[in-house]
């Protein structure tokens, strides 16, 4: 049953608990995300948070004798903050704003304070704030017109390094004297980049960081606040390296490298620069990385057969251990695959890599496309419910990482920039084509999905390519990007325009791609979901084309979930969302293999 599938659960944003020895993370257990911590002594997880939504964010105390979450409401992600007490009780409300985001930077390193960015001035401009958890008492120390985020505070906590996002995907670093209140842009950060994962040393001189200033792809680096130089530790052509973290004593980091959505664990001696990749370290994706202790790292790790747990790396044992069961379904586990890493060759020549699930070599199986959001973003090898089930179903699902996505370097997910926008669909075109030239494969039984910007995808392939596609379904995408630009939110348009292309410069283009101005053209059942709070792609952008197509008579059909944001977060909705897909899949595709035979 699909129920078995998707109720399985999963532990994730996990983080050490300082002075503990333990481990807290999120997850869904009870229904939406809350705070839970692993009790190892029982080996069992102890729920911490009964808040009365979804837990989205949470730092704990450099002591961790404090905690602040920050909870949004239903699903629109403008997360209020609260502290709690040792228990996970809250103890007082720390923010009160909720038409309001808030974007939690951590906390100071004498424990008293937190720092957090807010558009309380006005909807485009993000401020930073530093209160003070005891007393509530919270001051605006910076102002800036436009997103920026808070990432860590100075050592000795006379300031704050914050990030100001300056294109899709670029973004520039600053630090703020708390004294002054003036704010100076680092001046490594003299060029479009990515410069992220941030971690200053003791001695406030500096730090190391990722960036793919200068490369293609994102290397290890160390810096200086005073030198616009960069040492370049680690770099591979190719890949790249995601999230680093520096032990306590400074003598070893710790990082992880993206392999075609795959990852990988190494451990960097900055001594002597020699640099260990663990080897014990199970297939999957790699997140929350952190140092349990000096010879002992933590992180989570999902895989498509794994739905994420916590784990541990011994690094002079050289092997890995699993923590929690959070993830183990027996109802499940034997039938879940590992996808084989393909790749075809699109319209121009281009190499594009698609993650490929099938349960056993039939004949003239129906198929599933798979287009993730972003569109900088990436199908990684992680547990996917739907396409399990499907798999096991008698489908094939085919997840590609089309032209614009991360993990294959700068020039990649640039590749379908502005103008060069429909050359992403055509490599969902020609991916379709060159499944359909398989054995495996019934062509005339080939349906399309996504979410986001996937949702777009879905919208643009039906629309521009009818005849490769037997159903389709489009979760909270873009019907037209003007429309599109035009509600999202404000502070948010600019930096969505230098991906998509400008409403002063790009309308007549925008105009020439909107699935709306062709959904005429569209031939296949459509299935729609949008939730009513989505602060990233206003529910309009389904209302506006689902209306369109019913007064023509087209099959279509909109669900729009009154509690949920741009995610489908709460665990009854996700069961009954999904449910509803696979339904959909089965009647159309599946039949439609019967039919054939």
């Amino acid at each position: 049953m699909i129920l078995d599938y998707l109720q399985v659960q999963s532990a994730f944003q996990m983080k050490v608990m300082p002075g503990k020895n333990g481990w807290t993370f999120l997850s869904k257990i009870s229904g939406n995300a809350q705070l839970w911590r692993w009790d190892e002594e029982d080996s069992r997880p102890v729920q911490l948070t009964f808040l009365p939504d979804r837990v989205v964010d949470y730092s704990h105390s450099p002591c961790g004798t404090k905690t602040v979450v920050g909870m949004d409401s239903k699903g629109d992600e403008r997360q209020q903050l609260f502290l709690l007490t040792e228990e996970g009780k809250v103890a007082r409300a720390l923010t009160d704003s909720p038409s309001h985001f808030h974007y939690l930077g951590g906390w100071s390193p004498c424990g008293e304070k937190i720092v957090w960015s807010s558009n309380r001035r006005h909807s485009r401009c993000f401020d930073i704030f530093v209160q003070n958890v005891e007393t509530g008492d919270c001051e605006e120390v910076f102002q800036y017109d436009g997103r920026c985020d808070p990432v860590a505070w100075l050592p000795d906590g006379s300031g704050i390094i914050f990030s100001v996002q300056e294109t899709n995907i670029d973004n520039a670093l600053y630090r703020l004297d708390l004294q002054s209140r003036s704010a100076s842009r680092l001046s490594i950060c003299n060029q479009n980049a990515r410069f992220l994962s941030v971690k200053l040393t003791k001695d406030g001189r500096g730090g190391y960081l990722v960036t793919d200033r200068g490369e293609d792809t994102m290397g290890l680096c160390q810096f200086t606040f005073d030198s616009p130089e960069l040492e370049c530790l680690v770099h591979t052509a190719g890949c790249d390296i995601e999230e680093i973290v520096l032990s306590q004593d400074e003598r070893q980091i710790a990082f992880t490298t993206n392999e075609g959505g795959i990852s990988t664990l190494s451990v960097l001696s900055l001594s002597d620069q020699t640099c260990i990749k663990a080897e014990d370290v199970p297939f999957g994706v790699i997140q929350s990385l952190d140092w349990q202790s000096g010879e002992q790292l933590t992180f989570t790790l999902k895989s498509p057969t794994m739905p994420g747990d916590i784990w541990t790396y011994s690094i002079p044992a050289q092997t890995a251990r699993r923590i929690t069961y959070i993830g183990k379904s027996e109802a499940i586990d034997a039938t879940l695959i590992t996808p084989e890493l393909k790749s075809f060759r699109s319209f121009d020549g281009l190499e594009v890599p698609y993650f490929y699930y099938a349960k056993e070599a039939a004949e003239e199986c129906p198929v599933v496309v798979y287009v993730h959001g972003g569109p900088e973003s990436q199908i990684r090898a992680e547990y996917h419910p739907v396409f399990q089930y499907l798999a096991n179903q008698g489908f094939i699902v085919a997840a590609p990482n089309v032209r614009g996505s991360m993990g294959y370097g700068r020039t990649y997910v640039q590749l379908d920039d502005k103008r060069k926008r429909m050359d992403s669909v055509a490599d969902l075109a020609w991916l379709a084509k060159s499944l359909s030239h398989l054995e495996q494969v019934n062509p005339h039984a080939i349906g399309i999905m996504g979410r986001s910007y996937g949702g777009f995808m879905v919208l643009a392939a039906m629309t521009h390519y009818p005849e490769l596609w037997s159903a389709g379904v489009d979760i909270v995408g873009i019907s037209h990007f003007r429309t599109f630009l035009e509600n999202t939110g404000e502070w948010r348009r600019s930096l969505r325009e230098a991906e998509y292309g400008s409403l002063a410069e790009d309308s007549d283009f925008f105009e020439e791609i909107a699935p709306l101005n062709h959904s005429d053209k569209i031939n296949a059942p459509l299935l729609v979901f949008h939730g009513r709070n989505d602060t990233r792609v206003p529910v309009s952008e389904a209302e506006q084309l689902v209306a369109d197509m019913k007064a023509r008579g087209q099959q279509v059909d909109l669900h729009i979930y009154e509690d949920e944001g741009h995610m489908t977060e709460k665990l009854d909705n996700h069961i009954t969302m999904n449910h509803k897909i696979t339904e959909f899949f089965l009647h159309h595709l599946a039949k439609s293999n019967s039919d054939e035979e």
